[in-house]
């Protein structure tokens, strides 16, 4: 993988325009982008594929159509082959993982009287919760830092201005 884009150059709709091009794995010109990532007319698309070949994340190929380059460490995303998640959603399915087992230890617990195995389990549970809880605690704290570093960044941009 590439290295770490900023946030500020790669959000929006320069982000939907950088993973349909990825997403598609073939060449794609202009129309195609307006089409696939839901832009408003082919000059937005160009601006934005212009953007990400300036960025090196795109490079224009003989007959004018844009071709990934590199896949980019894009904050807050994972790469699963063709597709960018946001690292939320990854969490998201660690707790749908959770959720069933901890359902299962229950019901598990209702129909077999073992008192050792049920004292494992609710320990075990409580583990995967306070890992849980550490994920998200980082994971906010991290987001909120980015946040305010931007804002104090435009208001001392608007300030010497």
């Amino acid at each position: 993988m590439g290295d770490k884009v900023e946030n500020e150059e790669l959000e929006g709709k320069s982000l939907s325009v950088y993973t349909y091009v990825a997403k598609e794995g073939r060449p794609v010109g202009t129309r195609d982008v307006t089409r696939g990532a839901n832009l408003s007319s082919p000059s937005v698309a160009q601006r934005h594929l212009q953007k990400l070949e300036a960025l090196g994340l795109l490079e224009k190929n003989a007959y004018g159509d844009y071709v990934l380059k590199e896949k980019a460490a894009i904050n807050g995303h994972f790469w699963i082959g063709k597709n960018i998640v946001p690292r939320l959603f990854v969490y998201t399915f660690f707790f749908i993982g959770a959720l069933i087992a901890e359902c299962a230890a229950i019901i598990y617990t209702q129909y077999v009287d073992l008192v050792v195995e049920t004292n494992f389990l609710y320990l075990t549970l409580i583990l995967l919760t306070f890992v849980a809880l550490v994920m998200f605690l980082a994971e906010g704290i991290s987001l909120s830092r980015k946040q305010n570093n931007r804002r104090s960044e435009s208001k001392s941009g608007l300030a010497s201005s």
